[in-house]
């Protein structure tokens, strides 16, 4: 009998958080290919980093793939799958020069990991390949998404009032405040 009412006030919890819970959804425009939309810092909230580890590839030359996204405190493997050695390295977080890092040149076959604490935009390069260059853009929340022909859905947002930003490649970001009660649209258009 106990399990049985456990079980009935852990369903109704589930349903309670739910029913505060919605949906940033829209669409980025005035550019191409893809964007990021990310929820900004929420006052006074943290969240536990991810546990779980993302691989970004060198391979034919190119960082795979060429935009990643990560809540802030994810750490990402940087894999060497080419026949010559690659190196990672960031000259700025978020346009923080103090913030740089190189990882060193490695070969074929070889990783190295690094955790991102620092939320803010990445520009990825590779000293021995000056052509190569990628983004991390580091989420300060789990709420965040790319796009897909320029739509965008960050699903499970608690209900609450936030600023939201759309970053691309080569465009100025944007940020929208957004009022979130179940779902919620926030448009963005983009300009170089």
């Amino acid at each position: 009998m106990r399990r049985i009412a456990f079980v009935i006030g852990a369903v109704i919890a589930e349903l309670s958080l739910a029913a505060f819970a919605g949906t940033i959804h829209g669409k980025v425009s005035g550019v191409s290919g893809e964007s990021v939309v990310y929820v900004e810092a929420v006052a006074g909230k943290t969240f536990p980093a991810p546990t779980a580890t993302i691989t970004m590839d060198q391979k034919g030359l190119m960082f795979a793939p060429h935009i990643a996204v990560v809540q802030q405190g994810a750490t990402i493997e940087f894999l060497n799958s080419d026949s010559v050695a690659h190196n990672v390295f960031w000259p700025s977080v978020g346009g923080n020069k103090k913030l740089t890092h190189n990882l060193g040149t490695w070969p074929r076959g070889e990783k190295k990991a690094f955790k991102f604490d620092n939320p803010g935009v990445i520009p990825l390069l590779c000293n021995v390949h000056p052509e190569m260059s990628a983004y991390v853009i580091v989420s300060p929340t789990p709420y965040f998404a790319m796009t897909k022909d320029g739509e965008f859905k960050i699903e499970n947002v608690p209900d609450g009032a936030y600023t939201v930003t759309a970053w691309h490649e080569g465009a100025k970001s944007k940020s929208n405040p957004v009022k979130v009660t179940g779902g919620t649209a926030a448009d963005f258009t983009l300009s170089k």
